[in-house]
């Protein structure tokens, strides 16, 4: 098969894996459920998971135990993206191509539905723990999940990304750099960091995969600043030009489309360098952070 194939099935493989965490049930509580389950269906690009996933193969983990991880992460990652988008944040109405949770289910839900998607998460990641009783790396994965999510990794990204737009900051590069690093950059750094340790590679090992993680969440998010004046609402599933409109200081800012571009280039290349010099090899993990750099959506 080749890259696109693989992509589309390894992409399939996942949403069977997150279809069969959803919670469903006929409660008095069956409206959490459904917003739950909206967001979450909601599709797109299951990288977090794919990542982790691709990283664990590459150490050469065969346990099941990653999977209750894989859901773990890209329900932490949805719950940020619905309360991403209430009106106290970012204030969209649409999100992977259709209308957003708080529009569908009421701005309450909203926060409930993320709020609960959080707990979820480390619900199911817990659900390792059965599976491999004796294993110490799910701990540590553990660890790794819960700082990457909080104050340290994406929330605290978040916290200096919305008072300097509250505040009307200038933002200046190094703080852009912090933002971008906690704000995407940590939940792809646990991807890869607990794909590494679950398959039990070693501290250097994990170190370097952070590392690698982090040179693709950088490129990442500048492609997204990109595509927010490149690319198009059909293309995106929510509206273009959200940055411009609210005066956000992006890579764009300070170094141009071009500039930017390359940067996106240059930080991909970087990371596959790196990930070269690890004795193990998935050539699909590599083929999929190149592919990074001219993604459309």
């Amino acid at each position: 098969m080749d890259f696109a194939e693989q992509l589309a099935e390894k992409t399939n493989e996942i949403e069977e894996m997150i279809r069969r965490y959803l919670p469903n049930a006929d409660t008095y509580q069956a409206r959490i459920f459904e917003a739950m389950n909206y967001s979450v269906e909601a599709g797109g690009k299951r990288l977090r998971p794919m990542l982790m996933m691709e990283s664990y193969r590459m150490f050469g983990g065969k346990s099941k135990a990653i999977v209750p991880f894989m859901v773990a992460l890209e329900f932490i990652h949805t719950y940020s993206l619905i309360h991403d988008d209430l009106p106290a944040m970012d204030n969209d109405d649409y999100r992977r191509g259709r209308l957003t949770t708080h529009k569908v289910y009421g701005e309450a839900m909203a926060i409930l539905a993320g709020d609960a998607l959080l707990n979820f998460a480390f619900e199911t990641a817990c659900e390792a723990f059965a599976l491999e009783p004796e294993n110490p790396n799910i701990g540590k994965a553990l660890t790794v999940l819960a700082k990457k999510a909080g104050i340290y990794g994406m929330i605290g990204g978040q916290v200096v990304d919305v008072l300097s737009e509250k505040n009307r900051e200038s933002v200046t590069r190094e703080k852009l750099d912090f933002i971008y690093d906690l704000k995407t950059g940590a939940l792809l750094e646990s991807a890869m960091t607990i794909g590494a340790i679950l398959a039990d590679a070693d501290e250097t090992q994990v170190a370097l995969m952070e590392e690698i993680a982090h040179d693709v969440g950088i490129a990442f998010q500048i492609q997204d600043d990109i595509l927010d004046v490149t690319g198009t609402m059909e293309e995106l599933g929510k509206p273009i030009g959200s940055d411009e409109k609210n005066e956000k200081a992006t890579y764009l800012s300070f170094l141009g489309l071009e500039e930017a571009q390359k940067m996106v280039q240059s930080l991909s290349e970087q990371a596959v360098a790196k990930l070269d010099t690890i004795e193990q090899t998935n050539p699909f993990l590599k083929e999929l952070i190149l592919s990074l750099i001219h993604r459309r959506k």
